[in-house]
């Protein structure tokens, strides 16, 4: 086995012990989570960065704001295939994380799921991660998190490479917030440039509640 195909899970596990840590902030949530309200474009010749080390983006297409949202098929909880770029006339919250069994992505679900104002009645929430069908629904029992609907993109990996979400080195999903009207346009997005820092979640609940 080549060097390069080693490095690529050593990478990919310093990345998710990262997600429990990140730069400071001046807006950060608490001392060891910053949050961040900047972005970065999706898709080939972009990068996020972890600690500060840049990782390229990567896929067929990049998600936009004013544009409908790309392809791809993800799973659901009972493995059949959901397609997140078809139309279901609602809002839609798509919170979009690297793993689950990390604390910061932990936060961000929680507070999508917690801390919506009531949102969760009008507006659908879907958080997609690389995690087999199977983590998501133990995440979900012991978080006890019955509000958001989760899909895995571990199988074909269609919805990082057509949204442009994908950190090619590490085959794992960007840390991003897309908001969609019911036509399924893409009308708020926050991919976070820094890995290891949380999202605005509140801006993306705002622009969400705006479009009802």
């Amino acid at each position: 086995m080549s060097r390069s195909i080693l490095c690529i899970p050593v990478v990919a596990t310093a990345l998710l012990a990262a997600c429990a840590s990140g730069p400071k902030a001046t807006n950060a949530v608490q001392a060891d989570m910053p949050m961040l309200s900047t972005s970065v474009a999706a898709g080939a010749g972009s990068k996020v960065t972890m600690k500060g080390n840049p990782l390229p983006l990567g896929g067929e297409g990049a998600v936009a704001v004013g544009k409908p949202l790309p392809g791809g098929t993800v799973l659901g909880r009972d493995l059949k295939p959901v397609d997140l770029a078809a139309s279901t006339g609602k809002v839609r919250i798509i919170n979009v994380v690297p793993s689950l069994d990390t604390p910061t992505c932990d936060r961000q679900t929680h507070e999508l799921s917690e801390k919506n104002a009531g949102l969760d009645k009008q507006v659908e929430f879907i958080t997609v991660s690389r995690d087999l069908p199977f983590a998501q629904a133990r995440f979900a029992k012991e978080a006890k998190i019955a509000n958001i609907t989760f899909v895995s993109d571990y199988n074909m990996r269609e919805f990082g490479r057509a949204n442009g979400l994908e950190i090619t080195p590490l085959a794992l999903l960007a840390r991003a917030v897309i908001v969609v009207d019911r036509d399924n346009v893409v009308r708020y997005l926050q991919v976070v440039p820094e890995v290891t820092a949380l999202p605005d979640m509140q801006a993306a609940m705002r622009a969400a509640r705006a479009l009802l």
